[in-house]
């Protein structure tokens, strides 16, 4: 099999590189300023299970288009594009390009490849199925954390596995990423296990406007309180929904966990020491992209709750003033758990 990594941030980066370091074909597609230090120092990937490896750049397949990506492959394969059965797309980029990504693999990629989506929010699937409606598109959801330590260097900073739909082809390549270090568990109901990832997703733009390292993050109480606020309103509309959110990995069953977010400090450590095994630095992605300017996944997380909240006419001003804030942020700003909560408030 033949992996493209479409997107390569840090997520795309750990799992293109054990893929690689495992001895398979994989191709990252990734803009310029990312491309260009893997092309002159190679990729360094430091996993969580005490792999640290550096793969040399005469080891990697970099393209600047999933275009590229593919004539490169297929030309390495001997096969034309077209009829490469053996194809795997994960989708590593940020939401926010979903739309426009899926036109790029159905023009692209053979019919029937295999697409697997690495992001955030509930609704990637549907899509990309609706831009590239002749692929298999599976959904999963990455319950571990990756950071960037370097130009060209990704570091695991948590314990996890990859979620990913059961399907024929998920049932091939789920082996495979094994076998390279990246541990994968297969499920049938996917709807459950992306809102349960998207609740604890609601860290993310908490930590994007306190501008702290996630650890800082969980350790203030009036922080804490913000998440469990934007929590609720989630279990409001997804009860409404008759949805059920899945427990994730090392996370206790999001009830509880927005519950323990309350607690006192002493107490919250104590009973959240798994979640607290993080590197001191790693931060949320939203953190980096709020702060250097970039679109950011608020929409495809808070922004998910208030439109869930819509059609079943229940309100979300919690989400939606996050939204809001995210939205209306300006440089150099940093926000403290009591004036975030205040923020909230007047919205209620």
């Amino acid at each position: 099999m033949r992996y493209i990594i479409l997107g390569a941030g840090a997520i795309g980066c750990y799992v293109g590189g054990r893929l690689a370091h495992a001895g398979h074909t994989v191709c990252f597609v990734g803009r310029p300023h990312v491309l260009q230090p893997l092309s002159a120092q190679g990729l360094r990937v430091t996993g969580n299970d005490g792999l640290d490896t550096l793969i040399p750049p005469a080891q990697i397949c970099l393209a600047a288009t999933l275009q590229e990506a593919v004539a490169a492959l297929a030309a390495q394969s001997g096969r034309p594009s077209h009829d490469d059965n053996a194809l795997v797309v994960l989708v590593c980029v940020k939401a926010t390009a979903t739309d426009e990504v899926a036109l790029d693999i159905a023009a692209h990629c053979p019919a029937g490849t295999t697409v697997v989506s690495l992001q955030n929010g509930v609704d990637n699937v549907a899509r990309l199925l609706a831009g590239a409606p002749t692929m298999t598109v599976l959904a999963s959801v990455v319950a571990f954390n990756v950071i960037w330590r370097d130009a060209n260097h990704v570091l695991q900073t948590t314990d996890g596995s990859l979620l990913v739909q059961q399907d024929p082809s998920s049932e091939v390549f789920a082996p495979v990423l094994r076998q390279a270090g990246v541990p994968v568990d297969l499920y049938r109901d996917m709807v459950a296990v992306k809102w349960g990832k998207l609740l604890l997703n609601l860290v993310n733009p908490v930590n994007a406007l306190a501008n702290l390292p996630l650890r800082d993050t969980f350790m203030q109480r009036d922080l804490r309180c913000v998440m469990a606020a934007l929590m609720d309103e989630g279990f409001r509309v997804l009860n409404a929904a008759g949805i059920r959110p899945a427990q994730i990995a090392h996370a206790p069953p999001p009830k509880l966990f927005a519950i323990a977010l309350r607690l006192p400090n002493w107490l919250f450590m104590r009973l959240a020491r798994k979640i607290m095994r993080m590197d001191p630095v790693a931060r949320a992605s939203m953190c980096d992209d709020l702060h250097q300017g970039k679109p950011t996944e608020v929409d495809d997380l808070c922004g998910a709750i208030v439109r869930l909240g819509q059609r079943y006419n229940i309100a979300t001003p919690a989400n939606e003033a996050m939204c809001n804030l995210i939205h209306q942020f300006q440089p150099g700003q940093q926000w403290s758990g009591k004036d975030l909560l205040a923020a909230l408030d007047k919205k209620r």
